[in-house]
């Protein structure tokens, strides 16, 4: 079981991360978790009020297995196959997030400031993630993918619209972390 404890470097988990693409460039199929969405808003008869749920989701049915396997693998990962329960962090990494009010920052892998169910009862923290959640659902929709369809389908791919939505990612990304978390906490 150890080397499924630890991390795996980047000459195995890449090489396997590459076989699955080509596997799925042979099929034809497109990864990406964000358009699952739209799959299952389909299946719960979304078409009936607009066009954009009008299409053959039967087609998506594997997509939605890969959720559920990420669903699944994430609750495994988690409960079972995590031997460290903290994160190495930076002590200057650490003293910033404890500046900010994290003050779990390097003691637990999941921050309770940020991953408890009393966010849920401040307004302020609920606000924020419904706000952030429409920009994620949104971005995702109107850029064409998530980060990870992009980064890693589209760019397998060599699709110049990803490689410009991952550099917009990442610009933004630096804007959100670096000027306007620090306003917002």
């Amino acid at each position: 079981m150890d080397w499924i404890l630890e991390p795996w470097p980047w000459y195995v988990s890449g090489p396997l991360l590459t076989l699955i693409m080509f596997l799925l460039i042979m099929t034809g199929k497109r990864f990406g978790m964000s358009s699952n969405l739209r799959t299952l808003c389909t299946i719960c008869g979304a078409g009936k009020t607009s066009d954009f749920f009008r299409f053959d989701w039967k087609a998506q049915k594997w997509n939605l297995i890969v959720v559920l396997g990420v669903i699944i693998g994430g609750y495994l990962g988690s409960n079972f196959l995590s031997t460290d329960h903290a994160v190495q962090l930076n002590d200057a990494v650490v003293l910033d997030l404890k500046q900010k009010g994290i003050d779990s920052a390097g003691k637990a892998y999941m921050p309770h400031e940020l991953f408890s169910d009393d966010i849920l009862t401040d307004p302020k923290i609920l606000s924020l993630l419904v706000i952030g959640g429409i920009l994620v659902g949104f971005g995702a929709r109107y850029a064409g993918g998530c980060t990870s369809g992009h980064a890693i389908s589209g760019l397998s791919n060599l699709q110049i619209p990803s490689l410009i939505a991952v550099i917009g990612f990442f610009v933004g990304g630096l804007i959100m972390v670096h000027l306007i978390f620090p306003l917002i906490f």
